[in-house]
């Protein structure tokens, strides 16, 4: 974006603002908010964050609530919202973009209505919970690879098209020195952002392997090499030799950084490819030092699953059971091929979809039929989209997080909680106000009980659920 101030305005400009736009939470950023509503970060030089932030205008705080198109007050649409929500048999939580208050909010509301919950990028994020599951993993921080990584394995993914200024949060700004390192791309060219970045520090080389082999096999190969399986060394070919080569590098490298993109990966099998590299990760910190990075968890997808895993023990594609739930039916049933958003409302298995958008106009998945109700607390963008649905459709507007709401998000790296602070501030409502109005009016609809304190589900995670927030490490 421009250094020049768009309007001429005066601007109110924050320092060292955390942006929520991806999953980087890049702390560094100098953001302007001007007098007309309008947002601006010159000098953060990341494309995402720009395309965000033209998404924003003075006009946001005028967006009304509405009920199948109509503008309503924001009373009426929590009552009519909730009504739905109590009249609900099988009620879908997804969309998800929220942060630990909107998700914390979410859970008790979804106790309360039977409701399964899901994220925009459940797609992704299922097939590493699973590996995860099955296999565990031994991951890094992007601090490690900092102060550590001499050697960074990417495998199959080009980590700066969604996360832009990843190099340079990863490794430092370029031509800080230090000590040398070597990205090293297996399965895929390399990133160009990679390559741009190697331009200007003359520590770090870019090199390619493989790009063109089948990742299943490379990871077998490569695989059987670290754990010298029978058979491994005798297998012959350039690929062998290129994988055994790689290996001998590993070994010698002092810290060594795997990363991947779940969303990258190839094929209808993912979790085998994640199974995989965690496999070759552990065996390599058997004789070296050595932690995978799994990028993702833009949208608030890292945030909210960890948290409700948090909360009730379990991950995200879990439906929660209502208080009078049928005999024998468990109160907490996880299922990730179940509880698929896109599974669930082409099969006609849900009654209700509450959708929550609030980092973006992520637009109504395209799976749900006009029939099916929906409720939708989203970026004011989602105005004009959801007016062309009209019938069946609740919308209220709320605040993103960063932009018109603090909140707190979980960073790429898993344990690093930062902080959100508002950069504008107009009045809009954050997504766990709006949620905690509504829980209020699903137990009055329901005689005035608390329903999901008698979920069945243990005392302390729903007691945790309306207390303080994880805490909040700093940034590295």
């Amino acid at each position: 974006m421009s250094s020049t101030p768009p309007h001429g305005s005066a601007a109110d400009v924050s320092s060292n603002w955390v942006c929520p736009f991806c999953a980087l939470l890049c702390d560094d950023v100098t953001i302007r908010a001007y007098a007309d509503g309008t947002l601006d970060a010159p000098d953060a030089r990341c494309p995402k964050l720009a395309h965000a932030l033209a998404g924003y205008s003075g006009t946001d705080a005028q967006c009304s609530a509405s009920i199948d198109g109509a503008p309503v007050s924001a009373a009426d649409a929590l009552d009519r919202a909730a009504q739905r929500l109590a009249r609900a048999h099988s009620p879908l939580f997804g969309g998800l973009a929220t942060d630990v208050a909107g998700a914390r909010a979410l859970y008790p509301l979804a106790a309360a209505c039977g409701a399964a919950l899901d994220h925009l990028h459940g797609e992704t994020l299922a097939p590493a919970i699973l590996a995860q599951q099955d296999r565990g993993a031994l991951f890094t921080t992007l601090s490690e690879i900092r102060t550590r990584a001499d050697l960074i394995v990417v495998f199959a993914c080009r980590p700066a098209e969604r996360q832009p200024r990843f190099y340079e949060r990863a490794l430092g700004q370029p031509g800080d020195g230090g000590f040398a390192r070597r990205i090293v791309f297996v399965g895929c060219d390399a990133d160009p952002a990679a390559t741009a970045y190697a331009s200007r520090s003359a520590d770090v080389t870019v090199e390619t392997l493989l790009a063109d082999a089948d990742p299943y096999d490379t990871l077998a190969r490569w695989s059987a090499r670290v754990e010298s399986r029978s058979g491994a060394a005798q297998r012959s070919g350039d690929d062998t030799a290129t994988l055994a080569a790689l290996v001998e590098r590993i070994a010698g490298a002092r810290y060594t950084a795997f990363v991947y993109e779940p969303a990258a990966l190839p094929g209808d099998h993912t979790a085998l490819l994640i199974e995989a590299l965690s496999r070759i990760v552990k065996a390599v910190n058997r004789t070296t030092r050595g932690g995978a990075l799994a990028l993702g968890g833009g949208d608030g997808a890292a945030t909210v699953n960890q948290t409700l895993t948090w909360l009730s023990g379990m991950p995200l594609r879990t439906r929660i059971a209502k208080p009078a739930r049928l005999a024998g039916e468990p109160p907490l049933d996880h299922d990730p091929y179940r509880y698929r958003t896109a599974q669930l409302l082409e099969r006609g298995e849900t009654d209700l979809l509450l959708w929550i958008a609030s980092f973006g106009a992520e637009p109504l998945p395209a799976a749900l039929a006009p029939a099916v109700p929906a409720i939708v607390l989203g970026h004011p963008a989602l105005a004009a989209q959801l007016a062309a649905r009209g019938a069946s459709t609740v919308f209220i507007p709320v605040a993103t997080p960063g932009i018109d709401a603090g909140g707190h998000l979980f960073r790429v790296d898993g344990p690093v909680v930062l902080p959100l602070a508002a950069a504008r501030g107009l009045p809009l409502p954050g997504v766990n106000d709006v949620v905690a109005k509504l829980a209020e009016r699903v137990a009055a609809l329901a005689g005035g009980s608390n329903a999901s304190a008698s979920n069945g589900i243990a005392a302390i995670p729903l007691a945790v659920a309306s207390g303080a927030a994880p805490h909040a490490g700093a940034s590295a």
